[in-house]
């Protein structure tokens, strides 16, 4: 009988789990499991007639996974069309000498676990299939069944390239977490969406949820969707015992959602991870006197609200290209933040009202830039840019951070990489990063795109603007160039210098710079006297001092901090056509007297 025809009339059950029994019969679910289809052919034929013997109308090949990259993810060398040619032979042997009909479907998984994804390119991944449907194709099945796709992009691929390939039919299921999306962020709708006027003759969930969870997914998909659908659960949660899993969910509870999945018009009903002969058995049982109900329109689907994005003074300053003026701050030693509140508050008297937050390189307790930006805000009433640095934090404590902050309503961020602090007797010991400052930089564009470090869908965007440090006075000047364009490329929307105290090297680096087309803005930090020139010259890695600049401190004795403004305001009248901001650093122990000197009648802190 056609399958198409067999759909209309009457419920199909679809088996259970393979992976699950394979399991139970004593092999690691770390090892390919397909590759049982040619080193242990009895085992997969016992748990193939076993499900037969159950009453099912559609049987699976133990084919999932059973492509090059995922076997080879397991470290099996072995041909993928052996496999696959022996594992559609296995299922089609346990149908004979059955005075019904049985259907083989080829069970084609997505070409890459979630882990691989990021670094399989989309024509890696339609090839992959292909191999595998040819194979299947050509061993004899009587459908194609795409399963557990958690990405839909990844499902309409494999849709794609089988039906170039085949006339046979197509079920085609995502699978959704309990909070009733993909993995990949897409709701039932949009599954139902994608797939609609697509070469496929089902549309279905596998895996993942239980069977309570998926009668929510089953009517989203039903609603919205005029294919025949499909639901294959997984009987619950598994448990570790020792080292196997096992699953609690009892047949009758499972088949009683069996019944309501045909009740909200599901058309096949089967079992994925945990299932066994005995809950198809009580689904058999459950579902005998039920028919395919009529299907009906799908609901319109409603139109998503564009929500335009916010933007901080900053962004909306620099898109006006009105010069900006901001102060920089650090987070006092110690831990007390009404130091850094007075001062913020004073600032924006004198018409400050930008405020970057920097993170502090000590090993004393001391506030997160992060969070005393969003107090000095809260308090003050400016805008506040936190300084994020990558050094000891995994990628989900820094997400988790930025999701936090932007919640708060903190909208722009500059990253760093950062360095450890300095402790003890190991002066040199490293940090721990899993990302630096580019990564940090694609994690805040991803955001902003709505996907989070995995590549999933948000359920909102973030609206961040990205600023990034770029350092004049390096040492190595083409790396420093090459790395400040990998921060632009990453997504960075604008540069912030470290202190500059000669404009050669800036003036320099900005002409390289000049195609790329980003706001920059100067840091400029005044230098007291002698001492701190001397000392950043010959102590601090990738700082310039002008010769000239360190004989006139030397010279000036008790004038130092008054040579120091003239030096900070020469540079800034030379550097200005060149940038659009400066920012002053106001370094520990500066006193705001010390800075306003290089303030002429502030506008809002657009003047200089």
């Amino acid at each position: 009988m056609d399958f198409t025809k067999a759909l209309s009339e009457r419920i199909l059950v679809c088996d259970g789990a393979m992976g699950t029994m394979l399991h139970a019969a004593g092999n690691s679910l770390d090892r390919a499991l397909p590759e049982l289809n040619l080193s242990n052919p009895e085992l997969v034929s016992t748990v193939h007639e076993s499900y037969v013997g159950a009453g099912v109308d559609i049987l699976l090949t133990n084919t999932f996974g059973a492509n090059r990259l995922r076997l080879a993810e397991h470290g099996s060398s072995l041909n993928v069309r052996d496999i696959n040619l022996a594992g559609v032979r296995l299922a089609r042997q346990a149908r004979r000498g059955v005075d019904r009909t049985i259907f083989v479907g080829g069970s084609v998984s997505p070409a890459v676990s979630a882990s691989q994804r990021q670094s399989v390119r989309a024509d890696e991944r339609v090839e992959v299939i292909r191999d595998q449907v040819r194979a299947l194709v050509d061993g004899g099945v009587d459908l194609l069944v795409l399963e557990t796709f958690g990405y839909l992009d990844e499902l309409v691929e494999a849709v794609a390239v089988t039906a170039e390939l085949t006339d046979l039919p197509i079920l085609a299921q995502a699978t959704f977490t309990a909070e009733g999306v993909t993995p990949g962020g897409e709701s039932p709708r949009e599954v139902a969406s994608a797939l609609a006027g697509q070469p496929v003759a089902a549309l279905g969930a596998n895996c993942t949820v239980g069977p309570q969870r998926m009668l929510t997914v089953v009517e989203e998909l039903r609603r919205y969707s005029t294919l025949p659908i499909s639901a294959q659960p997984n009987a619950g949660l598994p448990r570790r015992i020792g080292r196997r899993f096992e699953y609690s969910v009892e047949g009758d509870y499972f088949s009683q959602y069996a019944r309501r999945y045909v009740e909200q018009g599901t058309s096949i009903v089967g079992g994925c991870c945990g299932t066994t002969p005995t809950h198809i058995r009580d689904i058999v049982a459950k579902l005998a006197d039920l028919r395919p109900k009529q299907q009906r329109r799908p609901e319109p689907a409603p139109r998503r609200q564009v929500v335009q994005p916010e933007h901080g003074r900053l962004a909306q300053r620099l898109g006006q290209r009105r010069f900006v003026v901001a102060a920089q701050i650090s987070p006092p030693a110690g831990g007390d933040a009404q130091e850094a509140t007075e001062l913020t508050a004073m600032l924006r008297k004198h018409g400050i009202d930008l405020v970057f937050v920097a993170a502090r390189e000590s090993a004393r307790a001391q506030v997160s830039s992060v969070s005393l930006a969003l107090h000095v805000e809260r308090e003050v009433g400016a805008e506040t840019i936190a300084t994020l640095t990558t050094w000891d934090k995994t990628i989900m404590t820094l997400q988790a951070d930025l999701l936090g902050v932007h919640a708060f309503g903190m909208r722009t961020v500059v990253c760093e990489t950062g360095n450890p602090p300095l402790r003890g007797d190991y002066p040199n010991a490293d940090g721990i990063w899993e990302v630096d400052s580019v990564g940090l930089i694609q994690l805040l564009a991803g955001l902003n795109d709505g996907r989070d470090c995995n590549g999933l869908t948000l359920a909102t965007k973030t609206s961040f603007h990205i600023g990034a440090r770029f350092n004049p006075g390096a040492e190595d000047r083409d790396a420093e160039l090459a790395r400040t364009r990998a921060k632009i490329a990453a997504g960075a929307q604008f540069l912030i210098s470290r202190p500059v105290y000669e404009a050669d090297a800036l003036v320099g680096m900005l002409a390289e710079l000049s195609n790329e087309d980003i706001p920059v803005l100067m840091a400029v930090s005044p230098l007291a006297g002698f001492a701190e020139a001397e000392y950043l010259a010959h102590e601090v890695p990738d700082v310039r001092i002008p010769r000239a600049a360190l004989s006139a401190l030397e010279t000036a004795g008790d004038r130092g901090r008054e040579v120091g403004l003239e030096l900070a305001r020469a540079l800034l009248d030379e550097a200005r056509p060149l940038v659009q901001g400066v920012v002053l650093v106001m370094r520990d122990g500066r006193k705001l007297a010390d800075f306003l000197p290089l303030v002429e009648a502030p506008d809002s802190g657009q003047a200089l």
